[in-house]
């Protein structure tokens, strides 16, 4: 369930970067207990990418605890219980988190298949709790983040925790991490507010870079963009 325009803000870019981590969870878990394990170049491939995913995740958290969660419960106090819920939530994330990168560090140095059973076990353990995590913030909270912030109040603490602190670099590659897979609804959702010459950098100068580093990690044959992008390759192979 995700939260609409229909009740004010519009929350959609939650349900974007929830989609992201789910999508790239299972992709390195599948890619961790293939039959045939990975080579030492895509384990440290995965490895960095698993590292990065981990550091995301808990900066997201830490922007809801620290600006989105006390935001609302100045102007709405009525819905304490819920947020206490939320950060209770990420506390628990928080410890598998923890889990998963301690995990995930022996890995990088070791893809023996002990160490390669543990952290599948770390991701499936960390999954148990961050997926049903992501559906409570989504069907509950998003809601009453939608109908108690403006759109101006919304923008300003995605710019102010999400945005302001990242470097050009690494909001291009996180684009085209969030483009991965979705369809023409969602594309709008991510590049729709960014200005046309910061939005012509972020999809064009990074997405060789976006596209390399997926190949390293997942294999050329996992198809990798934008769904409306994909199609239009498609067409475009099948016209020749």
């Amino acid at each position: 369930m995700e939260h609409s325009q229909a009740s004010g803000t519009d929350t959609r870019m939650m349900g974007v970067v929830h989609d992201a981590l789910r999508r790239d969870l299972t992709r390195t878990a599948a890619a961790v207990s293939a039959a045939t394990p990975p080579p030492t170049a895509q384990r440290a491939a995965l490895a960095a990418h698993l590292r990065w995913m981990m550091d995301f995740l808990h900066r997201h958290h830490a922007g809801e605890d620290d600006g989105l969660w006390p935001l609302v419960r100045r102007l709405d106090p009525s819905v304490g219980s819920l947020l206490d819920q939320m950060s209770s939530e990420h506390d628990v994330i928080g410890i598998r988190i923890d889990r998963l990168v301690a995990a995930n560090a022996s890995y990088e140095r070791d893809g023996s298949d002990a160490v390669r059973r543990q952290l599948i076990a770390a991701l499936a353990e960390l999954r148990e709790v961050l997926d049903p995590h992501l559906l409570h913030e989504e069907g509950e909270m998003m809601p009453v983040v939608g109908a108690t912030l403006s759109q101006a109040e919304w923008e300003a603490f995605n710019q102010e925790h999400y945005v302001k602190p990242k470097p050009l670099p690494e909001l291009g590659m996180e684009g085209h991490w969030l483009l991965d897979g979705v369809d023409s609804e969602r594309y709008q959702v991510v590049v729709g507010n960014v200005p046309p010459v910061q939005r012509f950098v972020l999809l064009h100068a990074f997405a060789r870079r976006y596209r390399r580093e997926c190949a390293a990690r997942w294999g050329a044959a996992v198809s990798v963009g934008p769904q409306e992008a994909m199609r239009g390759a498609g067409r475009s192979r099948s016209s020749r």
